[in-house]
């Protein structure tokens, strides 16, 4: 015996699969704006009309730039032409990559070879072992004036 299909039950699954295209959407929305980090710059036109020249200035400087990060201890390592240099550090922010709940801003001090701070988050790195992005994202000013701006992927020591 076969039923009949009615206008209701024609409802009923559209109404049904709507509804959860719609939970799934605002779910998704949700979540998505409760975790952006926020905007890099206030005006993204702004900023590209000086991007090129900041850029080529930076290069200009010839900096080989790494971050490594050892038990509570954040290393910075700036070198020009293969010798550490100790640049002023305008800026300095360590922390995930996607969140900026666990940032915190490091105070660097050179010791020769390079830049290091303690970091209070080593924890929370050590506890997730080298899973994550962790990142260092700083503003550093040359001796003649130019301003370094870098995204650095911390390497976690093993």
């Amino acid at each position: 015996m076969t039923r009949e299909i009615k206008g209701w039950h024609v409802f009923a699954v559209f109404a049904l699969a709507f509804g959860v295209i719609i939970t799934v959407n605002l779910t998704l929305a949700v979540n998505a704006v409760r975790t952006f980090p926020g905007l890099e710059v206030d005006n993204s036109y702004v900023a590209s009309q000086s991007f090129d020249e900041d850029r080529a200035a930076q290069v200009a400087l010839g900096w080989d730039v790494s971050a490594s990060l050892d038990g509570g201890t954040l290393s910075l390592v700036i070198l020009q032409d293969g010798q550490p240099i100790a640049p002023v550090i305008e800026e300095a922010v360590f922390g995930r990559a996607t969140s900026v709940a666990q940032d915190e801003t490091p105070e660097f001090t050179f010791n020769g070879e390079a830049l290091q701070a303690t970091v209070l988050r080593a924890g929370d790195v050590a506890s997730t072992g080298s899973h994550g992005n962790w990142n260092l994202r700083i503003k550093a000013r040359a001796d003649d004036g130019t301003l370094f701006q870098q995204r650095i992927i911390v390497m976690i020591a093993e």
